[in-house]
Parts: structure tokens; C-alpha cells; sequence
């Protein structure tokens, strides 16, 4: 069962509850330094939470170097504060927690969680006064559920978010959804690689693309290789992926379709190829090997070095992404061309607009907010934020003014 829903409370730059519905394609956009980087990689750090055995609620060095404490989570960073995390999953199955800071120990504890079916849910609430110490995995809490006695208490161990002694609960690994995660700056391809031993997986940075198309290339026929150029015409009218040999390692490159014999390096490509070229090897994955488990894809930026016809091209591509009902979409952009489209697309009944949603995030400087903009079936918005991709109107606007002004000055 996918994830569907998300609450945070207290998180990052949040003070208040926010919470987002998560469709096949939902879009979080907003001005800089405003959240929504924060909002959108909060599923990657809830996800530290439940895969794994770590003693702690969330295991934050499972994402890598330059990892955030947990009380940078915490809004103002309160050394004794806590965050607030609800899940909703298909089939009303709900999981919320409470993670509170302990300063003094070092550590966090899960002070209260639920979890279950409306009709039928366990729920632990931690008596603090009977822990003394962080020298044990297990506290002491106040647990309520069918299976046990009202207000019955009880020494639980927790493994990130989940209590191994309560019933349904390791459930919840198995319904916690896969999650991937493509930042705003994606590697370069590098002018020589490697065949991998195994084939390899995808990172945040898309640093495994070259390695990914030479194994491809080797071991599979380049089956890979011919979808990602299926796509790439829409961005790239006039080349091909190629991957060729060089001595005892390979190269990536690009042919021309027009001009014989013509091949560039993917080094020597431009940016915005090196950009999107991750997203398209994921997408062309995807659909020759259609994932098994439910997927939340976290793209940041997928639009970055592009041209807006190109960004166009990009909010199709997820489009057809989403016929598999396993992968889903939480896409931060700055781009109104990849809106548009996506509501162009509404328009002409080639998108549901119940597989749409939108988020503006809006920051004072002190606390962030999270505001729904509902897009009905003829791809109209509810609402729009002021301000909000103004710039080109404003800019034409002043652009006629100024002509104007000099039309009159030199006619005197």
C-alpha cells in the first residue's frame, strides 16, 4: 500500500501542522530559502526511521555525508523540542509520532505513537519518569490496544519508528514505500568508465548514469540505451546516445543523426543534457523492468539547465511515468512552463486532475506555511500566490512603458 498522506508539525522551517496529499504528481513550488527542499526530502528522512534496526527514531547517516543533526529538524532548533510525523497509507492505515530530543542523553525517544486502522489502533505513550537513563534500547510505556490490558505498562524496544513487541506494527516496513531521491545538482559524465561488476544503482547525484548505460551497453544489448533515445529525441532532436569502446574502458557519447560520422563526448555536451540524462535512464528503467513495490520519486529541480520547450517535454514524460500506478512523483520546480503543461494536459483529458496536486510554500523568514492550489478538470487553479511567475508580465510591462517613454521623447 502506497503512502497518500503526510503531516509534520514543529519540522524545519514548519511550526504549524502541514500536511500534503500525495498524488501521482504532486508539485511543490514556492521562492527560495522558503521550505521546500525540506518539505519535499521529508519522506527520505522518515524513511531512516523505518528501514533499519538503529536504536534511535531516525537514523540520519543513512543519508550520507554532510547528514543533519536531529535537532536541525526541529523548528528554531530547540535542544529539548520534537517533531510531529503522520502517515496515511492506502487503506486508511495511519502511523503518527512524536520524536522528542533528549539533550541531557544525546539522544531521541519516541514519546507517543499510533498506529492501525481508525476501528482498530495501538497507541504507546512514553513515561518518561521511569526511564532515568539512556542505558537501555527498552523504555518504559503506557500502551493501549486490543491486545492489551487499558493503560497496561510495558518495557517496549523501539528499531527506528517501529516498536517490535506490539502487533501489525513491523507491518509497517513492508508499507512504507521505496524512496528515491534526485537532487538539484546532478554529475557530470565523466569522459572514460568502467564496466561494473553488478549492475548499478542510481544516486541522489545521478553519478552512476555513465556506469548504468556501459553496463547496459555490455550486458544487456543496450535494450536501456534505445529507450533512453526514444526520449531524448523530445529534448534532443538530431542525436543519439551512443556508448562506444576505448581501449580497456568506454565512452558516452553523442551521434548525430544528421551528420555522418559526428560523435561528442558527453562531456563535452551541454549542460543541460548532463542534467537531465538521470532522469531519462530512471524513466527508461522503469519501464522496461516496471517496479514491483510502491515508489515515491523525489526529483528536485528536474527542469535545471533545460529550455522551457525541454521542460515542456519533462512533464509529459512523467505523465507517462504515472500509467505505472507504483511510481509516483514529488517534484520540486521553479519552472511555470512544466506547470502549464501538466495543466494543458488536464485541459485535454490526457491528465486526471485527481492524479494532480499542487503546493505553494510560503516563508516569512520566521515560520514557513503549506497552501493546497486545487486545479479543477479543465485545468484552471482555485487560487494562485501573488507574485508567483509575475516576472515575464512585470518585465513586458516595463519593457513597453520604457518604449513608450522614448517614442514620446524623441517625437518632441
Amino acid at each position: 500500500m502506497a503512502l497518500v498522506r503526510l503531516a509534520l508539525t514543529n519540522y524545519r522551517c514548519f511550526a504549524e501542522r502541514q500536511e500534503l496529499e500525495l498524488r501521482p504528481i504532486t508539485v511543490v513550488l514556492g521562492k527560495n530559502n522558503s521550505g521546500k527542499s525540506a518539505l519535499v526530502r521529508a519522506p527520505l528522512v522518515i524513511s531512516t526511521g523505518i528501514h533499519g534496526d538503529s536504536p534511535v527514531p531516525l537514523d540520519l547517516l543513512q543519508l550520507g555525508d554532510d547528514t543533519p543533526d536531529f535537532v536541525d529538524l526541529v523548528h528554531k532548533r530547540l535542544e529539548h523540542g520534537s517533531i510531529g510525523i503522520e502517515l496515511e497509507f492506502q487503506g486508511s492505515l495511519r502511523l503518527s509520532a512524536t520524536v522528542q530530543n533528549i539533550a541531557e542523553w544525546q539522544t531521541q525517544v519516541v514519546s507517543k505513537w499510533e498506529f492501525g486502522v481508525p476501528e482498530d489502533r495501538a497507541s504507546l505513550e512514553w513515561l518518561d519518569a521511569d526511564d532515568s537513563d539512556d542505558d537501555t534500547e527498552k523504555r518504559t510505556y503506557q500502551i493501549n490496544s486490543a491486545d492489551h490490558r487499558p493503560d497496561e505498562e510495558k518495557r517496549v524496544r523501539f528499531h527506528g519508528l517501529v516498536p517490535r513487541n506490539i502487533r501489525h506494527a513491523p507491518s509497517l516496513i513492508a508499507e512504507f514505500d521505496e524512496i528515491r531521491h534526485l537532487g538539484p545538482f546532478r554529475t557530470r559524465l565523466t569522459r572514460l568508465g568502467r564496466l561494473s561488476a553488478r549492475a548499478p544503482q542510481q544516486d541522489e547525484f545521478g553519478s552512476r548514469t555513465a556506469e548504468i548505460l556501459i553496463h547496459d551497453h555490455v550486458r544487456r544489448g543496450g535494450q536501456l540505451i534505445d529507450k533512453v533515445n526514444e526520449y531524448l529525441g523530445d529534448h534532443l532532436p538530431g542525436w543519439e546516445l551512443e556508448v562506444v569502446p576505448r581501449y580497456d574502458a568506454y565512452s558516452v557519447g553523442l551521434k548525430s543523426t544528421v551528420t555522418r560520422g559526428l560523435w561528442v563526448p558527453a562531456t563535452d555536451s551541454g549542460t543541460g543534457v548532463a542534467q537531465v540524462l538521470p532522469i531519462l535512464v530512471q524513466r527508461a528503467q522503469d519501464e522496461l523492468v516496471p517496479p514491483k513495490n510502491h515508489i515515491l520519486e523525489i526529483i528536485e529541480e528536474p527542469e535545471l539547465h533545460m529550455h522551457p520547450s525541454a521542460q515542456a517535454a519533462l512533464a509529459d514524460l512523467y505523465i507517462a511515468a504515472i500509467r505505472n500506478r507504483r511510481v509516483r512523483f514529488l517534484i520540486e520546480t521553479h519552472s511555470e512552463t512544466f506547470l502549464l503543461r501538466l495543466r494543458r494536459r488536464v485541459a485535454e483529458r490526457r491528465l486526471r486532475a485527481s492524479d494532480l496536486a499542487f503546493y505553494f510554500v510560503d516563508g516569512d523568514g520566521a515560520s514557513s506555511t503549506v497552501r493546497r492550489i486545487d486545479v479543477d478538470e479543465f485545468g484552471n487553479v482555485g487560487y494562485w500566490p501573488k507574485g508567483i511567475f509575475a516576472e515575464n508580465f512585470e518585465e513586458v510591462r516595463a519593457l513597453a512603458v520604457a518604449q513608450e517613454s522614448r517614442l514620446e521623447t524623441d517625437a518632441r
